[in-house]
């Protein structure tokens, strides 16, 4: 048996507004529990909705080269 993926179900699963405001939510915890500095941030890719938690001053960039800041509060987005 042979399966058929239907690529634009999943592209549109993707750009679901439920699974976008899901990853923003999840970007805000992160950069919360990551402190001052970090910020969420978001955009639509070619074929997905994306979300990602930046440094936004050297203080926090410093920080986190040191910390792992970042990757350490990846829990509070689950």
């Amino acid at each position: 048996m042979k399966i058929k993926w239907n690529r634009e179900a999943f592209e549109q699963i993707r750009r679901a507004p439920g699974i976008v405001a899901d990853l923003n939510a999840r970007a805000g915890r992160i950069a919360e529990a990551a402190g001052p500095g970090f910020e969420p941030g978001s955009y639509e890719g070619k074929t997905r909705h994306r979300a990602s938690v930046i440094t936004a001053t050297a203080k926090a960039k410093a920080q986190d080269a040191k910390h792992h800041t970042i990757l350490r509060s990846v829990d509070a987005g689950r």
